[in-house]
């Protein structure tokens, strides 16, 4: 089975080029112009062992809203080209990553009903450069474009970089765990015969 997507999305904000192996070992190549950012999505992609190249160019001189919300997009539109029918995944994955101090939890339903639901502590405020809302951002828009319910709780925390590097390496490895395929799933992993 191939589940692989390769896309480009072209806006007056951003020009993205992204290429997805769902079933890879965790090899990058991801260069946004945000460094921070960068530095996520390669924990994502390692995490969840899925091979990912992006290349994005967006207006950050204004700020990094318009490209890290696209990058979820595509990525978003990426995991569901992938994926095609959904038939014979796992469908649900949940993970628990520590990063030294804080703890995060990321739960993932690839339904095809977009759903979202974040718990951030109040007080997180920047890693760097990076808007812990842009973190928000991001979820919401990879969310929405990939068909699923996701729900992320940080459970407490103190660095904002360590707090929201817990986040991306939760939804990795919970992405990875949804994604698998199951020999002994036929069809879709749902009652009603199909994810909608």
């Amino acid at each position: 089975m191939n589940r692989q997507a390769e896309l480009e999305r072209k806006t007056t904000e951003t020009a993205i080029r992204m290429q997805l192996d769902i079933d890879g070992t965790g090899q990058r190549n991801i260069a946004t112009g945000i460094p921070f950012f960068d530095h996520m999505l390669n924990l994502f992609a390692a995490h969840g062992l899925f091979d990912l190249t992006i290349a994005a160019q967006g207006d950050i001189e204004i700020d990094g809203h318009h490209t890290v919300e696209d990058v979820g997009l595509c990525l978003g539109d990426a995991f569901s080209q992938a994926l095609g029918d959904r038939k014979g995944i796992n469908r649900y994955g949940h993970a628990v990553v520590p990063m030294d101090e804080a703890l995060a939890e990321v739960t993932v339903d690839l339904s095809n009903r977009p759903y979202w639901h974040f718990d951030f502590p109040e007080a997180l405020a920047y890693a760097g450069a990076f808007s812990a809302s842009l973190a928000k951002e991001f979820l919401r828009a990879f969310a929405t474009r990939g068909g699923m319910n996701l729900h992320v709780t940080v459970r407490y925390g103190e660095n904002d970089h360590h707090i929201i590097e817990a986040v991306f390496k939760a939804l990795g490895r919970a992405m990875g765990e949804a994604v698998r395929t199951n020999p002994r799933i036929s069809g879709v992993l749902s009652t009603k015969g199909v994810l909608s």
